[in-house]
């Protein structure tokens, strides 16, 4: 069943991809770009057959930030306003462009090899991303239809376009869920270092720290609970050493996690605090052009360090944050922001109501932070292990996480980012809304002999447990409804609003 659920998921995901390139030229082509006041890549060479035949492809899949990301990936890190992205995802398409795709320079500039790269990387990403999310949902729920339900829904996830663009949002959600999975799975080593690439990906990775403190708070508590009556030497010994090895790995496991984030960081001090560069010599022309014309600052030795390079810890990316996008507590709180506010809201109301309905099932256990539990009157366990499904004791730290990233971006960020903050950063999102549709509508998701309990058959249209529900839309409940017609709506307005410099998520 396992296998016929996974090629389910990898048909479904390619499928949602292919869907998504085609509708995003369709709305590139019949809607004209929004001349929006955003940061372009310059482009001084004329265009040639190939660039221009690809920008139609793929051209809406180049907008807003994605253009800082090609351009990183292209001449580096030359602007003080690059450094509000990290570096793991413009390595990786230069790589593919230089390497895979070095023998189309005849056809293709690089910049549209650039392109090119980053839309076939984030295919193949988001794949292996919703696999993923399927494995992972199986070791946390123990409920291989919810968990192939979230994957279906991954597929159409609201943030669905930016894990098209060239976005880091699919290699960040890759990396995070991978992370998650070792890290269930037990095995620290392998989580940390994937958790460690997810910070090179985008900075929130450095809160996955928190599952390995949490993991090694719980493993002390459960070791020790039963030799409490135990006393003598020996339990101090025995109590220090466990308390000094969890610390240990703690440690040593959060430095792991953090250091990318710190190295790069350190690389923008040296950069422009202790800058050894002449632009005029290593800039080129009209990129220092471009600087001189919208007053961006490039590093020189000549010139006066910026004010950040003074501060206590001069970090560039929370300062470029706060100059460059007014990031900050509680900025965005404006009555002109009130569509933003509305357009992220759906996001927020999942996220809180997942919270809330978390913490009503077993209150006892959540304020005890998820450390120990006791059977409720009325639960049946299977081999000593809580009930299945969304209410799962191991979800508990999946919901803090979740929860503390909504509450980080509720406060300090542009409110309508956290649609794809947490939709690329939790699986909170796709368990819980698989988890409403299968309370809502258990008819469906019951019906494994119509699907994956049989084996998979590849058709153009696929039989899940998704396209069922969609197809019976009418006869559907009006939680369901909601749910799947936030889904959908999102993945339609993302490519069409998105794709034309218009303001989305």
């Amino acid at each position: 069943m396992a296998a016929s659920d996974l090629q389910s998921v990898v048909h479904f995901a390619l499928l949602s991809r292919i869907l998504a390139i085609f509708f995003q030229m369709v709305f590139n082509s019949l809607i004209p770009d929004h001349r929006a006041d955003a940061f372009r890549v310059p482009q001084l060479n004329s265009p040639s057959t190939g660039d221009v035949l690809l920008e139609f492809l793929f051209g809406g899949f180049s907008r807003w930030d994605a253009q800082h990301f090609l351009f990183i990936a292209e001449f580096g890190y030359i602007y003080e306003q690059n450094f509000a992205f990290l570096p793991l995802f413009p390595a990786s398409i230069w790589a593919v462009a230089e390497i895979l795709l070095g023998p189309l320079e005849l056809w293709l500039s690089f910049h549209s090899r650039l392109l090119l790269a980053s839309m076939l990387l984030n295919t193949v990403i988001f794949v292996l991303s919703a696999v993923i999310l399927y494995q992972l949902g199986v070791a946390v729920l123990h409920d291989h239809r919810l968990a192939l339900m979230s994957s279906l829904l991954f597929c159409l996830n609201p943030a669905s376009v930016f894990m098209s663009a060239a976005y880091s949002e699919s290699i960040f959600m890759l990396l995070t869920l991978s992370g998650m999975l070792h890290h269930e799975k037990a095995r620290p080593l392998t989580s940390c270092v994937l958790f460690a690439l997810s910070t090179a990906a985008r900075s929130n990775g450095i809160v996955n720290a928190g599952f390995l403190f949490h993991s090694q708070l719980k493993y002390c508590i459960l070791y020790l609970r039963p030799k409490l009556k135990f006393t003598g030497k020996d339990w101090h010994k025995l109590f220090l050493s466990l308390v000094l090895r969890s610390a240990l790995l703690v440690t040593a496991g959060s430095v792991v996690i953090v250091l990318p984030f710190a190295l790069f960081q350190y690389y923008g001090y040296l950069t422009f605090c202790r800058s050894a560069v002449n632009p005029v010599l290593t800039i080129p022309q009209h990129l220092l052009q471009l600087a001189r014309e919208k007053g961006y600052l490039v590093p020189d030795k000549d010139s006066v360090v910026p004010s950040w390079c003074h501060h206590r810890y001069p970090i560039v990316y929370s300062y470029v944050q706060d100059t460059y996008w007014n990031v900050g507590f509680m900025r965005y709180y404006q009555l002109r922001q009130l569509p933003n506010f509305l357009l992220a809201f759906p996001m927020i109301a999942l996220g809180v109501w997942a919270a809330w309905e978390y913490v009503l099932a077993d209150p006892w256990y959540c304020i005890h932070l998820g450390l120990v539990h006791r059977k409720l009157k009325g639960e049946k366990e299977r081999d000593g292990k809580p009930l299945s499904g969304f209410h799962s004791h191991r979800v508990f730290v999946y919901v803090v996480h979740a929860t503390a990233l909504l509450a980080f971006g509720v406060c300090f960020m542009h409110i309508q980012v956290i649609t794809r903050f947490l939709a690329s950063a939790s699986p909170i999102l796709y368990w819980f809304s698989a988890y409403l549709l299968q309370e809502t509508e258990p008819r469906h998701l019951a019906q494994d002999s119509a699907t994956s309990s049989q084996t998979y058959k590849f058709t153009i249209i696929p039989r899940n447990h998704l396209t069922a529900l969609l197809q019976d839309w009418r006869r559907c409940s009006l939680t369901a409804r909601c749910v799947l017609g936030y889904f959908l709506l999102y993945w339609f307005l993302g490519l069409a609003l998105h794709c034309n410099f218009l303001p989305w998520t």
